[in-house]
């Protein structure tokens, strides 16, 4: 009988410290849920996680907006005019000094065009040769095509 007693008695004892520990954690869940609401409660919390969400949406679409535009605006780079190099040289041994002027203009895609001048004691000419890919279809002075190297090298 005292062996039943106190296997009991033992029994009612774990229960006892079973019971106490949910009470604590209860206590302790109560403790953090009220935290969590502030005095507020589980609709307003509702509320604020709806809006989140749409705060998330609408930022996912200004990303979107904005990686199209910087998109846009790399295709524009490309294409702009950003490889410009001058060379001065004399032309002729006899006659002036560095007058004479080789400019090459290109953008990314080697697109653009190499003006050049020749200043004499007479007159001065300028010629304009288009570049297409890197290359023009008229032929290039040395002066003219050691410019548009530059400009490509510049890339």
């Amino acid at each position: 009988m005292t062996i039943m007693l106190s296997s009991t008695l033992i029994a009612i004892i774990a229960l006892a410290v079973v019971v106490l520990i949910l009470i604590i954690h209860a206590f302790v869940l109560e403790k953090r849920l009220k935290k969590l609401l502030q005095g507020k409660n589980a609709q307003s919390l509702e509320n604020v996680i709806i809006d989140m969400q749409e705060r998330i949406n609408t930022n996912a679409a200004y990303c979107s907006k904005n990686e199209s535009a910087i998109n846009t605006l790399i295709s524009k780079i490309k294409k702009s005019i950003r490889n410009v190099q001058t060379l001065r040289f004399k032309p002729f041994e006899d006659a002036g000094s560095n007058q004479s002027f080789a400019i090459a203009i290109v953008d990314d895609e080697q697109n653009g065009v190499v003006l050049s001048s020749l200043y004499t004691r007479d007159r001065m000419s300028v010629f304009a040769k288009p570049i297409k890919n890197g290359f023009s279809e008229y032929e290039l002075t040395n002066e003219e095509k050691n410019v548009l190297e530059s400009a490509k090298q510049e890339m």
